[in-house]
């Protein structure tokens, strides 16, 4: 394998986890729901998926309890805003800590632990070809599961009755209300579908990217997830350039590092961060204007009648 063949494919296993986490985020806001609890249940997610992995010696067991935790914590966050039309900033600050720290308490028994790695696709004579056979032949199945989940968030958002209920409640709940849509839950089930996301994103972390659990494993994908979102502008297909963006500049100040260009370690690893933080910037500049947020982001609903 060339040096340029294992970037490529450094590049798509740094990115994976951030696509899915921010697929999961993108159809709660398009709801009209802000979690920004993103980064908690996804350190439960891994938590908990690693703790299962382990304990059951199955990785099908720890996906299913990761993507279980992640969705358990989302139903906590979605009792909060929609049961007591808590505020969704508040609450979503206070998942994330209530995530990190439960996730810590689970996986301390686990640290030092390691798992095999997952099989990947192998299919005889496309795998095997130079540079393209494993980027897109030879990868695990939390790849082709992110690229499907971007491509059925596309079509559910433009073709389903169900996906233009969830755009209409997002967009104005209260006039969704009057028309007799089921505003409380299309939410509910949004928030559950992000939590199930970001559990999923949590559990490729511990069983996949690092195949070993240790506490703050998540590193700000959380957040960089949200900000992905608004990168993206609420559109599945834009979520997925950006996703890989970030994971192309994580990969290369790696590799920066490892080639010691002379420049401070901690500078190169803020390197991703800042890039999103510039290209937020400047889709902000060129736009002038609120780049396409849903009407209703972030304002509880109390229904009248």
């Amino acid at each position: 394998m060339t040096t340029f063949e294992a970037i490529l494919l450094t590049i798509v296993t740094a990115s994976t986890p951030l696509l899915i986490a921010a697929i999961g985020e993108l159809v709660a806001e398009r709801a009209g729901v802000l979690n920004l609890g993103v980064e908690g249940m996804m350190a439960m997610g891994a938590a908990c998926g690693f703790a299962a992995a382990i304990g059951f010696n199955s990785t099908a067991a720890g996906i299913a309890v990761g993507i279980l935790a992640g969705t358990a914590l989302a139903a906590i966050f979605a009792f909060a805003v929609l049961g007591l039309a808590a505020n969704q900033v508040g609450s979503g600050l206070a998942l994330t800590i209530l995530g990190l720290g439960l996730s810590g308490l689970i996986g301390a028994p686990f640290v030092g632990a390691r798992r095999d790695p997952i099989p990947h696709l192998h299919i005889p004579g496309l795998t095997d070809l130079p540079v393209i056979g494993r980027l897109f032949f030879g990868q695990d199945a939390f790849v082709y599961i992110s690229l499907a989940l971007v491509m059925a968030v596309v079509l559910f958002l433009a073709r389903a009755r169900s996906g233009l209920t969830l755009r209409a409640v997002g967009e104005n709940h209260s006039s969704a209300h009057a028309l007799g849509l089921p505003v409380l839950r299309t939410r509910l089930l949004a928030i559950l579908f992000g939590g199930a996301c970001a559990g999923l994103a949590g559990v490729y972390l511990s069983l996949v990217y690092t195949r070993f659990w240790s506490p703050g494993m998540t590193a700000g994908r959380g957040w960089i997830a949200l900000a992905l979102v608004v990168f993206a502008a609420w559109r599945p297909v834009y979520a997925l350039a950006g996703a890989y963006l970030f994971g192309t500049a994580t990969v290369l100040q790696l590799h920066a590092q490892a080639g010691q260009i002379g420049l401070p370690s901690q500078l190169l690893s803020a390197v991703p961060y800042v890039a999103t933080i510039l290209a937020l910037v400047l889709l902000s500049v060129l736009r002038g204007r609120a780049l396409g947020a849903p009407g209703a982001l972030g304002a509880p609903f109390v229904p009248d009648r």
